[in-house]
């Protein structure tokens, strides 16, 4: 009996070895993976333009990865976008931008195929967190250089005529440095046919230089504070070629230099506030025009610029510029904000005004 019963059970081992498992049958081991995505998984900070790239492991069928294949949610809700794909890489653009501090949830379904017709053995789930402004973003504080439509550090040169509504300043250099304004001194200021308020600099009677020195200072801790705006809503948007989008309120950031060669749109309510933080230079192409939509204003868009600003002629221009170098108005073009520059602002028959 002992015998019988060991030959029974050493049967059944072999038996039960030699079986497969139901999820050994539903293993492909030729099956498709997802082997990296954009943003990875758990991210935190993703810009609101974020583009969600994936790879997989070998060549795909193309027609089996689709807007049906690929899902991105926000909560249950399908976020709408277009899908691309070639060889192994996909990537899919929302229609829309991200709403900020949102998680959301990107799906590859099991309907995705290799090239030899095998499968993704599952569902491929990840999810990202955006950043941006979540809260009311306010204004960059000017302080006292609120006070001055155009201010410099170092020239304002001018070519005849102007016309400048609001005052202007320069400092720590002297009134010498002011040109093509025609001015008529006065008591620790200075007038001109060509603007509507004061022009003053370094060298004119107090309380002008200290003034002068306060505001230069607050320009500079304004350009500071608009610098160091972080987790920013959009990041390289068009990879710095504006012309033709239409921006929302944010926080803008590139690290290279921003075009914008055709007419561009601001959108937004009257108290909403845009930053463009802008690493490189800022070049407005001639005739461009900038256009406020929805009630935004010009005093709540700060164009924050490490690099040279040129704006074309003819061009019309809207908000405050903080450059860290100079700001060049080619002839006849038009800025409905300030000329805050670090170094010299250069006019050339232009319309210049202070936002109210």
């Amino acid at each position: 009996m002992k015998i019988l019963f060991a030959a029974l059970t050493l049967s059944a081992v072999v038996m039960f070895i030699g079986c497969d498992t139901d999820d050994d049958k539903n293993v492909d081991p030729n099956a498709p993976t997802v082997v990296s995505t954009i943003p990875a998984g758990d991210a935190t900070g993703l810009a609101r333009n974020e583009v969600i790239e994936f790879t997989f492991s070998e060549l795909m069928n193309a027609t089996t990865i689709t807007n049906a294949t690929f899902l991105l949610k926000q909560g249950s809700t399908n976020v709408p976008g277009n899908v691309e794909f070639s060889g192994i890489n996909g990537k899919f653009t929302p229609t829309e931008y991200l709403a900020p501090g949102t998680i959301y949830t990107a799906i590859i379904t099991t309907d995705v195929e290799g090239l030899a017709g095998n499968a993704l053995q599952e569902d491929y789930e990840w999810s990202f967190t955006t950043g941006g402004t979540t809260t009311t973003l306010v204004p960059v504080d000017l302080g006292a250089a609120g006070n001055y439509v155009i201010l410099a550090k170092t020239a304002v040169t001018n070519s005849p005529t102007s016309v400048i509504t609001g005052d202007g300043g320069i400092s720590p250099a002297a009134e010498t440095y002011m040109t093509g304004f025609a001015l008529t001194d006065d008591n620790g200021f200075a007038t001109s046919a060509q603007v509507s308020g004061r022009m003053y600099a370094a060298d004119m009677e107090a309380p002008t230089p200290l003034n002068l020195t306060t505001a230069v200072e607050n320009m500079n801790t304004a350009y500071n504070n608009a610098a160091g705006l972080t987790s920013p809503d959009f990041v390289e948007l068009n990879e710095g070629g504006i012309g033709g989008k239409t921006l929302s309120p944010g926080v803008y950031n590139w690290t290279n230099t921003v075009l914008v060669p055709t007419n561009l749109t601001i959108s937004g309510g009257a108290n909403d506030v845009w930053v463009m933080q802008i690493a490189g230079n800022l070049t407005v192409s001639s005739d461009v025009v900038i256009t406020l939509t929805g009630g935004a204003q010009a005093k709540n868009i700060f164009w924050q610029v490490a690099g040279e600003v040129t704006i074309g002629t003819g061009a019309h221009f809207e908000g405050i510029i903080l450059s860290k170098t100079g700001i060049t108005l080619a002839t006849d073009a038009v800025l409905n904000g300030r000329a805050l520059a670090q170094t010299a602002v250069i006019l050339d028959k232009n319309v210049v005004t202070q936002p109210q």
